[in-house]
């Protein structure tokens, strides 16, 4: 681990937080990554999102907020430590589109494409050391950051709409 080496070498102390699958507002919704974006803009374009694979594959979904407020507590605490910043509940990638469709208002179904070679099908953090160590536990319920989510978003597709 070079953030050991570091430590040993020039005592300089590290934390490192380790996060599930960060979403939120301002997330870029024209990667690769980030879901909960991709899939939020599309539904209010009216596009189909795309799930890859069956769907089943399961997710630990932590709000930015949440780990905004971990990296703040991180600032004096935890001092050479891994951390993990989660929540705890896997869900899966038809659920998210489920829970998003309802808060969106949309009526169609997804694509469903191959399965991406590499995926990791199933992940939750364990976050009791984030608690122990820094005071640190997800606060933001995966709805309610999906809704608050979704409204970033929706403004920002309203203001690029033509006029």
């Amino acid at each position: 681990l070079n953030m050991e080496f570091y430590r040993r070498m020039y005592r300089l102390n590290y934390t490192s937080l380790r996060y599930g699958n960060v979403y939120g507002p301002r997330q870029d919704p024209h990667g690769e990554a980030g879901v909960v974006a991709i899939f939020s803009v599309a539904m209010l374009e009216g596009r189909q999102p795309e799930i890859f694979g069956d769907g089943d594959q399961e997710r630990d979904f932590v709000c930015v907020g949440d780990v905004v407020e971990a990296n703040i507590q991180a600032i004096d605490r935890g001092d050479n430590m891994a951390i993990n910043i989660g929540t705890g509940q896997k869900t899966s990638i038809n659920r998210l589109f489920e829970l998003l469709k309802d808060i969106i208002g949309y009526k169609w179904r997804p694509l469903h494409s191959a399965a991406r070679l590499g995926d990791v099908y199933q992940i939750s953090l364990e976050w009791a050391r984030a608690e122990r160590e820094l005071g640190w536990t997800p606060q933001v319920a995966l709805e309610d950051g999906l809704r608050q989510t979704v409204e970033y978003f929706r403004e920002t597709v309203q203001a690029a709409r033509p006029r």
